[in-house]
């Protein structure tokens, strides 16, 4: 194999290892957050105390002002009136997030018939399952592709560089580290990155692909659990019992 070539693979490699890096950075910031029940009661309370804390100020001033020169009541009225506005706001997204829980019950229940399924989405977080995990991605006769996956940390443990076939091509991981030690089924992150034959690394498009075990609400939907990980409903594109396709084993 060409110099030019070794070097130009070794750059591949790299670049999909930066990109499930940032994948797992990314992921990781993804799983935190406020449910929207939580910030309306919390924003309900600061307008209570502020609320209070301005009649308190308001009836000291009226009881302390100059008889000769009293307060206008116009800044009164206005406080007053913005007073009501925030509060009715607040009052409303409250009952939007009440709607869209409901909403969101009655969708996990229709959701439930797909556990036991096999689901394809877009999504760089890569379920490991009973030691196995896989991916699909279309390309050409001849194609390079290096698949780089890292853990929840954005530690490299595997990275492969295969030649595609032309058409759909399933690329599948048995679970074990470039070192050969078997990891504990979950989420990991995975990124693809394919060599032109003018030498140019770009992103190469793939869906992963589990098995639904069950479905759960989060403060920022649904999501689809696959085994001791899960994916946002949203990103799954294609639910069936059967697999297609070519098939492109890890080594």
């Amino acid at each position: 194999m060409a110099v030019s070539s070794v070097s130009s693979e070794s750059s591949l490699l790299q670049a999909a290892e930066t990109s499930a890096k940032t994948a797992a950075n990314t992921n990781a910031a993804g799983t935190s957050g406020t449910s929207s029940s939580s910030t309306s009661a919390s924003a309900l309370s600061s307008l209570a105390q502020n609320y209070t804390t301005f009649l308190t100020l308001l009836t000291t001033q009226l009881k302390n002002q100059d008889p000769s020169s009293p307060m206008s009541t116009d800044t009164f009225t206005s406080e007053l009136a913005q007073f009501a506005g925030v509060e009715q706001q607040v009052e409303t997204n409250t009952k939007l997030s009440s709607l869209i829980s409901l909403n969101e019950e009655g969708q996990m229940s229709s959701d439930m018939s797909m556990v036991g399924q096999t689901a394809t989405a877009t999504t760089s977080i890569l379920p490991l399952q009973n030691g196995s995990a896989s991916l699909n991605f279309t390309g050409s006769s001849g194609q390079t592709v290096a698949i780089s996956v890292t853990n929840s940390a954005g530690t490299v443990v595997k990275d492969d560089l295969v030649t595609a076939d032309s058409g759909t091509n399933t690329w599948t991981w048995d679970g074990k580290d470039s070192s050969g030690n078997q990891l504990s089924d979950g989420g990991y992150n995975v990124a693809v990155k394919t060599l032109s034959s003018s030498g140019t690394i770009s992103d190469q498009a793939f869906t992963v692909r589990g098995t639904i075990t069950g479905i759960k609400k989060t403060t920022s939907g649904l999501e689809a659990e696959m085994g001791s990980t899960s994916i946002p409903m949203s990103a799954i594109n294609k639910v069936s019992n059967t697999s297609t396709g070519s098939s492109t084993t890890g080594s």
